[in-house]
């Protein structure tokens, strides 16, 4: 059952893995969490590449693109992030999560990733954090 924000709107999320790392327990844990949350949550299986997550976010309609990191994949984020811009989508919304260096999370940051999530983050912090931006992120796209 999809569960809207306070204004009515269901978030649409991408979570998948780009690179090649291929642990995803983490990714499905929170794809789950997130469909259990009321979420429309679009999941792909690990390895994928940067042009076919834009691609996938194009057709999708995203809100938000969850990207887990394992094993320094996280490091390729800010290539993702220029193809995003590239590509119209700048109000697409990216979050990375797993195993993020201190050191690196603000090249993230700067790169124009909105959230770094590490492990032991509550899945609710997730839940809740995707939730809230939603709504400005649909408003800034249907202004554009």
């Amino acid at each position: 059952m999809n569960v809207p924000t306070a204004n009515g709107v269901i978030p649409k999320v991408l979570v998948t893995k780009i690179g090649f790392d291929g642990h995803d327990r983490g990714s499905r844990i929170v794809a789950a969490a997130l469909r259990d949350a009321g979420m429309e949550v679009i999941y792909t299986p690990p390895w994928q590449e940067i042009d076919t997550v834009v691609k996938l976010a194009t057709e999708e309609d995203v809100d938000v693109i969850g990207i887990s990191s394992l094993a320094t994949d996280h490091l390729i984020v800010p290539k993702l992030m220029v193809a995003l811009r590239e590509a119209g989508l700048g109000d697409t919304a990216v979050i990375v999560g797993g195993i993020v260096p201190d050191e690196d999370e603000q090249m993230l940051l700067d790169a124009g990733v909105a959230r770094v999530f590490h492990p032991g983050s509550p899945l609710s912090a997730i839940t809740d954090y995707v939730r809230e931006i939603t709504p400005d992120l649909r408003a800034r796209r249907a202004a554009t």
